[in-house]
């Protein structure tokens, strides 16, 4: 049995440079040559090239897809982040027994406010379902796997997907760069047996923390 991903949803988020940087580390699965990363608009578009010549070079491969946006990051003691710090209580303004902000050469006292240093960072957003973020069916697993990879490199963001792996069912969850437990559960929908006593697995929600 061929692997096959059935159901996926991501929400990843990772800085523009950091998956150039990702993938300029990565091994790539053995199915997999190479990756073109190609950048249209606000688009990110990661597509795979085959290692294997039985692939028609018509053949639409596998591509992971993001969207670009732009975040305003602040410097703080801890580092670069995204909300900005807290700003310093220590200092007061029109306290007799405080410090004093402003000039005071001509009695005007005004408070001025720290300058907070922040910089617009471009961020690769791997949302929504397979349809949306990993296309095409050539090579959809071993992209796939790459995109688990990607999902354990980011610190911010949820991976969770269904996949059949050696006539076996896996779930996967990936939560902020770390693999968390996942089940797969199968659902009896009652309005199946309205059609058919079948149990149409798909269309329920499988993942379970």
């Amino acid at each position: 049995m061929t692997s096959r991903v059935y159901r996926l949803h991501s929400t990843l988020e990772l800085q523009l440079e950091d998956v150039h940087e990702f993938f300029d580390e990565y091994d790539l699965p053995v199915e997999i040559e190479d990756v073109d990363v190609t950048r249209r608009n606000n688009t990110l578009i990661v597509s795979a090239i085959a290692a294997e010549d039985n692939i028609s070079k018509y053949t639409p491969t596998a591509q992971l897809k993001a969207s670009i946006t732009e975040n305003r990051l602040y410097e703080t003691e801890d580092g670069w982040q995204e909300t900005p710090p807290e700003p310093d209580n220590g200092a007061s303004v029109g306290d007799d027994d405080g410090p004093q902000w402003g000039s005071f050469g001509d009695g005007d006292q005004t408070q001025e406010e720290p300058e907070i240093n922040s910089k617009l960072v471009e961020y690769a957003c791997f949302k929504g379902d397979r349809e949306t973020v990993l296309q095409n069916t050539a090579l959809q697993y071993p992209m796939f796997e790459v995109l688990c990879s990607l999902a354990e490199y980011a610190e911010k963001g949820t991976l969770t997907a269904i996949a059949a792996v050696d006539d076996e069912l896996e779930a996967i969850r990936i939560v902020d760069g770390e693999e968390r437990s996942a089940s797969v559960e199968v659902v009896d929908d009652p309005r199946d047996h309205e059609s058919e006593n079948t149990v149409d697995w798909r269309d329920n929600k499988f993942i379970s923390s």
